[in-house]
C-alpha cells in the first residue's frame, strides 16, 4: 500500500473477486457465469459498422436500450436506469441515500459487495444474521428506517423471499430506500419490478451478466419510480455520464430483442441445477435449496476449504468464503449438463477417498 492513500482508505477491505485464472484450463463454476453464449442477435449486432463508430461517444442516455427495457417490463422510460453492471447502481445507491445519519441494513451474509460500499462512505450499518436454516428472516427488516439492501434470490446461499415478504419490508419504511438486488431472478425467483408501480421507496436491480450472457460486457439496470431513478441519473451525470459503451449498449438491445433466447437457457440451467443438486445429495452433501443460478453445498466430511483445494486439483474451480457459519460450504455455478456431471463425479471419488482413509 502506498504513502499516498488517503488515511480513511487504510483500513479498507476490498470486495475480492472469483479466481479467473490463466495458468490452465478448468470447469470454471465459481463466478455464476452463464455457461452458454450470447444470442446470435447480440453477436450480429456488434458490427464492423459499430466498431467503426467506436472514435464517437456512445449516447449518454441509452435512450433506445432503455425504451426495450421498459416495454419489456411493462413500466415508462424514465423509470429504467442503466449502468454499467448491476454493481454500479448499488455504489451510486450507497452514495445517494445513506449518510453518516441515514445508514444501511443487509443480511450478515450476502453478496460481498455490500459492506465495502459502506465502508468506502463510511455510512454506519447493520448486519442481520440469517436464520438458521439460511434463510433471510424478512420480519426483521420492517420498520427500520434505514437503506435495506437485500439480494433475492440471495448469495451465496440461493435462497429466495417472496414479492408478498419483500413487499411487507418495503411498506414498513416509506421514507427509506429497499434495494432489491435481482442479479439471479430469472432462475425461479420471483421479480418484484411490479411492485414499483406501487411504491416510490423501491429500487430493483437486475443485471445482464447472468441470465443475458453478458458478464464480460458490463451492463446492468435499475427500475424504480421515476424521482428515484432522477437521484440515480445525478449522481451518474456526476461522476461519468458516458458510463456504458456504444457496443454494450448495442449488445444489449439485441439481447432484449432476443429474450426467449435466454428464458430458455435459464430454463436448461435450471432443470441441470436440479438434477446436480439431487444427485449430490444422493451422495450425503448438504445441498440448500436454490433458485439462482448456483446451489451452495458443504459436505460433513470435509470442511469447505479442503472441498475447493480437492475439486481445483481436479480441474474444477467452485467459491469457497470464509465466514465462519459458511466455511463448510462451497457455492457451485451451474454449468453445461456435462460440467455438472463431472463436478458430481468429482464428488463422488473425493468422497470416496475420505471413506477410505484410516
Amino acid at each position: 500500500m502506498s504513502r499516498f492513500l488517503s488515511g480513511r482508505f487504510v483500513a479498507l477491505e476490498a470486495y475480492t473477486p472469483g479466481e479467473q485464472p490463466r495458468d490452465k484450463r478448468y470447469i470454471k463454476l465459481n463466478t455464476n457465469e452463464s455457461p452458454y453464449p450470447p444470442s446470435k442477435e447480440v453477436m450480429e449486432r456488434i458490427s464492423k459498422e459499430e466498431v467503426m463508430a467506436l472514435n464517437l461517444y456512445p449516447d449518454p442516455t441509452g435512450r433506445a436500450l432503455k425504451e426495450k427495457l421498459a416495454a419489456l417490463y411493462e413500466v415508462n422510460t424514465e423509470q429504467v436506469f442503466l449502468a454499467n453492471g448491476s454493481d454500479e447502481i448499488l455504489n451510486f445507491a450507497f452514495l445517494a441515500f445513506c449518510d453518516a445519519q441515514n445508514g444501511a441494513v443487509f443480511p450478515d451474509i450476502s453478496y460481498g459487495f455490500y459492506p465495502v460500499y459502506a465502508k468506502l462512505y463510511q455510512i454506519p450499518f447493520e448486519e442481520i444474521p440469517l436464520k438458521e436454516d439460511f434463510s433471510i428472516d424478512s420480519k426483521a427488516y420492517c420498520g427500520l428506517n434505514r437503506m435495506i439492501v437485500i439480494a433475492n434470490p440471495n448469495a451465496p446461499t440461493g435462497m429466495a423471499l417472496s414479492v408478498g415478504q419483500i413487499e411487507e419490508i418495503v411498506k414498513s419504511n416509506p421514507d427509506h430506500v429497499v434495494l432489491i438486488d435481482e442479479a439471479y431472478v430469472d432462475f425461479g425467483g420471483e421479480s418484484c419490478i411490479g411492485l414499483t408501480k406501487k411504491y416510490g421507496n423501491l429500487l430493483v436491480v437486475q443485471t445482464f451478466s447472468k441470465s443475458r450472457s453478458m458478464a464480460g460486457a458490463r451492463l446492468g439496470f435499475g427500475i424504480a419510480q421515476a424521482e428515484l431513478i432522477a437521484d440515480l441519473k445525478k449522481i451518474q451525470y456526476s461522476t461519468n455520464p458516458y458510463n456504458i459503451n456504444r457496443l454494450t449498449l448495442a449488445a444489449g438491445e439485441a439481447a432484449v430483442e432476443s429474450d426467449a433466447y435466454y428464458k430458455e437457457n435459464a430454463k436448461r440451467i435450471i432443470e441441470t441445477r436440479e438434477k446436480t443438486a439431487k444427485e449430490l445429495r444422493e451422495l450425503g452433501v448438504t445441498v440448500l435449496p436454490s433458485k439462482a443460478n448456483f446451489i451452495f453445498a458443504g459436505s460433513g466430511r470435509l470442511d469447505g476449504d479442503s472441498l475447493y483445494r480437492e475439486l481445483k486439483a481436479q480441474g474444477i474451480l467452485v467459491r469457497h468464503f470464509e465466514k465462519e457459519r459458511i466455511r463448510n460450504f462451497v457455492r457451485i455455478s451451474i454449468g453445461t449438463p456435462g460440467q455438472m456431471e463431472a463436478l458430481v463425479s468429482a464428488f463422488q471419488k473425493i468422497l470416496a477417498e475420505r471413506r477410505e482413509r484410516p
